[in-house]
């Protein structure tokens, strides 16, 4: 992997942990995930004035995007209303790695090397680990880390999808800035349905969501889907992953969330597999 696929991911990694840390900062996280949402629109609309059509080929690649990316959202919401940030963004993260490299050897017949099965190994047991850590009030949180691992299904899968959709659409920008919009319409469509006055509240209390996190939302995973098309899914899938350790310095030093050893030892194991997983061979 060259220095510049390299140092995008790791920025990417950086602004998805920021936006998370705001959507489970906040009081609302309906109206805050939503405006996270909404605010990929307007950047979505403006980029596609400098790129090409995407592909015909893609577009069922962009449906089945659009779709992931909805079902992610929704799991993320739940998950933060259960747990911690610094328990439910390293499960939800770490898991996609282990499940796109057990796609591909499963379905694809991907043979693996002693290295990615180790690396594997490892994000597995920081994962698992994580299921141990106790709330603020001291009780186990099996609710929370099983609600961030099918957020990490979700994750896995839609990384997938959107990977070799990039790779069809012949722009990864194309195609996101219309996954976007699609996604954006989508999760208006769920508003309006369950609940009309999270558009009001987006308008006055997520205006801040929808500018900053919204942007900062966009640009990390329109890096990321460039990034698709430079390199391997599976190792920028791991290597996208660093943000586990953003959103446990965000969760401890701005959300003041509770910090104990089993949270920083699962993290750091789960961050070490990723690792290993991306230069494995």
């Amino acid at each position: 992997m060259s220095l510049i696929v390299f140092v995008v991911i790791i920025g990417a990694a950086l602004l998805h942990a920021s936006w998370n840390a705001m959507v489970k900062g906040s009081a609302d996280k309906l109206t805050s995930m939503a405006a996270v949402v909404f605010g990929h629109a307007p950047c979505a609309i403006v980029a596609l004035f400098f790129v090409p059509t995407p592909a015909a080929e893609s577009l069922p690649y962009l449906l089945a995007g659009i779709g992931l990316h909805f079902g992610y959202q929704l799991f993320l919401l739940q998950s933060y209303k259960l747990g911690d940030l610094t328990q439910v963004y390293p499960i939800a993260r770490g898991s996609a790695p282990l499940m796109v490299a057990g796609f591909s050897v499963a379905v694809l017949g991907v043979t693996l090397s002693q290295s990615e099965l180790l690396a594997i190994g490892l994000i597995g047991i920081g994962i698992l680990s994580l299921t141990l850590v106790r709330r603020a009030d001291g009780q186990r949180n099996a609710a929370a880390a099983l609600a961030a691992l099918a957020t990490g299904g979700f994750i896995a899968s839609y990384s997938l999808v959107d990977g070799l959709g990039a790779r069809l659409a012949g722009t990864s920008l194309g195609f996101f800035a219309w996954l976007a919009i699609g996604n954006s319409i989508l999760m208006a469509l769920y508003i309006a349905a369950r609940s009309p006055q999270t558009f009001k509240a987006v308008a006055t209390r997520g205006r801040k969501l929808f500018l900053i996190g919204g942007s900062a939302s966009f640009i990390a995973y329109a890096l990321v889907t460039w990034a698709f098309t430079q390199a391997p899914i599976a190792v920028v899938t791991a290597l996208r992953e660093t943000s586990i350790i953003f959103a446990l310095l965000i969760g401890v030093f701005f959300l003041k969330e509770r910090l104990d050893l089993t949270k920083v030892l699962s993290t750091m194991v789960t961050l070490i597999g990723a690792a290993l997983l991306r230069y494995a061979r």
